[in-house]
């Protein structure tokens, strides 16, 4: 015991001093928790550190998972709190039985207010409507999302006191909130602790100990069946939702086109009737294909007239090439005419061009798109693989990750094998996977910003990068192992698509910024989005072929 004793001290004194790896020693011991991360970001750009348990999503069957405890300490700005808790885990990895650690799993937020700011202004749970820009508090929309997609059985809520003591929570504290339950979170049982620092393994011993209700939380077993949803039944609920606003735009021609997908899949003609009855005021010329000013973003919209004229429609071939002869269009800084310069102009142009490239007579449209991706990753990719949003900003942001990765997805996918340019888009797109799996959040979601852990989770970049990891399995361009890599993101990605439809922290449209608060601060939209339902059902329809394609290769040549 003498070994451990240390341990415990070490990761406390560690705490105390403040030190940037505080965090270092307790994730080092063996066991669960062990990742490292953030569950936000305050107004000072300090980052919400956690240790977390990576499995708020798994499957929870009829016969005895796991109960998962969240602890989230120190919305008072308590730095006792936070030693609690570092010492809580540390019994929890070290002490605990056996049988313990196998009846419990453990994430844990120590410090939820590192600069204070709830002495002068209390936090107000729930957070109101606006994630997650608060120009003051932002923690509470931080601490309150991060709980929720912990998935608890158990909250465990510690302040910092001279004594260690255990009562009602306060009402309108958090554990007060999650326990009564709310309309974005189902009920959670808690317990409320005022604690000294050196109080963590006589209060977890004691919380698991009267914890006698084996049941998993509603909240928990909600998350679990959403989660556990097959992509099929996702894809038919998102394409019966979504476009809510048909346009020549790159976010309803993804949905139409992953609907078209679904309807060949399904031999649901249902489906087809509405992405022809959707688009045809363009098809039949009642309404032009662009105005006066061509945005990059309308030209990658043609995209669904060229899976129509491949799917035999005549009229749609024309609007496909209208499109193409735009994105062929150069400005004289040498980026796309129509475009910013920004990662998004890789996925505008090949979304249109990959597809026109594989028309007889315009070869030329691949040789462009290749060029074209090849000298915007120069410009953009980091040494790590990561790409920045654009040349004076820098920053890693998630969705134009995304952007990034279905670009040269696309192009990849139309490419022939014999065309020059391939070996060097391929290595592009390796670099970027690679790099993209390093930062994956331990819950497998993709953040707002990729490489700022303290950012939101956020859907689009989720839905979109693991498509095209997927889409690089199936093929060929990746190797194996990146499937659990992409099984955990699109169990985290379900978890964020209700049972409706509705979709939790998509990022709100947006330019190019010079600095990370400009990113950090970028609204996350949750509910109806067209943009984000039309990535989930992007990321639906390609997990359904890489899991098909999967169950069809024999177990002993995977």
């Amino acid at each position: 015991m003498r070994y451990t004793t240390v341990l415990i001290a070490l990761a406390l004194a560690s705490m105390e001093a403040q030190q940037p790896t505080e965090l270092d020693t307790v994730a080092a011991l063996a066991g669960e928790p062990r990742n490292i991360s953030a569950a936000g970001v305050t107004r000072s750009e300090k980052r919400l550190m956690t240790v977390e348990n990576g499995s708020p999503f798994d499957a929870v069957p009829n016969s005895g998972a796991p109960r998962r405890l969240v602890i989230v300490a120190g919305l008072d700005g308590d730095e006792r709190a936070a030693r609690a808790t570092l010492g809580a885990i540390a019994w929890f990895k070290t002490r605990a039985s056996r049988a313990l650690r196998t009846q419990w799993t453990v994430s844990a937020l120590p410090s939820a207010d590192p600069d204070g700011v709830s002495r002068s202004r209390p936090f107000e749970f729930p957070p109101q409507k606006g994630f997650f820009d608060h120009p003051e508090q932002p923690e509470a929309r931080y601490v309150w999302r991060w709980l929720t997609y912990q998935a608890p059985d158990l909250l465990l809520e510690i302040r910092g006191g001279d004594s260690l003591s255990r009562g009602n929570a306060p009402a309108g504290s958090l554990a007060a909130v999650v326990a009564a339950g709310h309309s974005e979170l189902d009920a959670v049982p808690v317990v409320f602790v005022t604690a000294r620092g050196s109080d963590g393994p006589e209060l977890i011993q004691q919380t698991l100990k009267d914890a006698t209700d084996r049941r998993h939380s509603p909240l928990r077993t909600a998350l679990s069946a959403r989660a556990s949803r097959e992509p099929l039944a996702i894809a038919r609920v998102l394409a019966d939702r979504y476009p809510q606003n048909p346009l020549v735009s790159y976010i309803p021609s993804v949905a139409w086109a992953n609907t078209l997908r679904l309807a060949d899949l399904t031999n649901d003609d249902g489906l087809r009737r509405k992405v022809m009855q959707q688009t045809r005021p363009w098809l039949s010329h009642e309404q032009p294909l662009f105005g006066e000013r061509i945005a990059l973003t309308a030209v990658a919209g043609t995209l669904i007239y060229a899976d129509l004229a491949e799917r035999g429609e005549q009229a749609a071939a024309e609007l496909a090439v209208q499109g193409a002869e735009a994105a062929l269009r150069v400005g004289a800084n040498g980026f796309a005419q129509h475009g910013q310069g920004w990662t998004d102009d890789m996925f505008m142009m090949a979304a249109i061009l990959a597809r026109t490239g594989r028309m007889p007579g315009r070869e030329r449209d691949l040789d462009h798109l290749a060029s074209s991706l090849i000298s915007y990753a120069r410009r953009l990719q980091r040494e790590d693989g990561i790409f920045v949003h654009f040349t004076d900003g820098r920053v890693a942001w998630g969705r134009g990750n995304g952007f990034a990765a279905l670009g040269l997805m696309e192009a990849l996918t139309s490419i022939p094998a014999t065309h020059p340019a391939r070996a060097e888009l391929l290595a592009i797109f390796r670099r970027h996977m690679s790099g993209l799996t390093r930062v994956q959040a331990p819950d497998g979601m993709w953040r707002q910003v990729v490489d700022e852990t303290g950012s939101f989770r956020e859907e689009s970049a989720t839905a979109m990068t693991l498509t095209a990891m997927a889409r690089g399995v199936r093929l060929g361009w990746l190797d194996a192992t990146y499937r659990p890599v992409i099984e955990r993101a699109w169990r985290a990605l379900a978890a964020h698509i209700t049972e409706d439809g509705g979709i939790v922290d998509v990022c709100t449209g947006t330019g190019s910024g010079p600095t990370l608060r400009f990113y950090l601060d970028r609204s996350a939209i949750s509910g109806y989005d067209d943009r984000g339902g039309a990535m989930g059902l992007l990321a639906a329809m390609e997990m359904i072929t890489f899991r098909n394609q999967a169950r069809a290769i024999p177990a002993t040549s995977r």
